[in-house]
């Protein structure tokens, strides 16, 4: 559970697609980011860009200071700096959708890529359970939120009933507690 727990936290969404960026791809197949970058090359016609895509330069410094923050939460800050410091700055990564995810796995063979592979799919099928019950929460507290301002309008009238009932004894006591004049009995 924990490796898919370490995966979750490398899936970002960009473009609103939820991806993983081809250095993580690579640090999870343990094998080196331009080998994995090559065979995607080599391949590249299995990877339509809604399998794939090169982030721009503005997607990928948003990205880079979240990796940053998120290391540095982890007190692992030099993981970091010598992270920056192998990868050509000038070059944005790969994002890889989980279809680009699946397909990686048919030009990567070895037991480990395999295995990798399995344990992302199982990730992202998490991010979207996870993410289907969230939507499941936000439809059940619209429908409270509109009983709620139901309630509140029938609510008010019921209180506004009242209020009358009571102006309307109010009035009559006043009427019979009036002073009388004329003829006392």
């Amino acid at each position: 559970m924990q490796i898919i727990q370490s995966i979750q936290n490398r899936i970002y969404e960009i473009r609103g697609e939820r991806v993983m960026l081809d250095f993580d791809l690579a640090a999870l197949y343990e094998v080196q980011t331009k080998a994995l970058n090559q065979a995607v090359k080599r391949n590249i016609k299995r990877f339509p860009k809604d399998f794939m895509f090169r982030l721009t330069l503005t997607e990928w410094q948003n990205i880079r200071s979240q990796i940053v923050a998120a290391y540095d939460n982890a007190l692992r800050s030099q993981n970091v700096t010598a992270f920056q410091s192998k990868r050509n700055t000038s070059v944005t990564p790969f994002a890889f959708t989980e279809q680009g995810v699946a397909m990686l796995s048919g030009i990567l063979n070895s037991d480990r890529a395999i295995n990798m592979n399995i344990a992302i799919m199982r990730a992202f099928v998490e991010v979207r359970r996870v993410l289907l019950q969230r939507t499941d929460i936000k439809e059940q507290l619209r429908l409270i939120q509109e009983r709620i301002t139901e309630h509140d309008v029938q609510l008010s009238q019921i209180y506004d009933s009242i209020e009358n009932l009571l102006d309307e004894k109010a009035a009559q006591r006043k009427w019979e507690d009036r002073e009388r004049i004329g003829f006392k009995k």
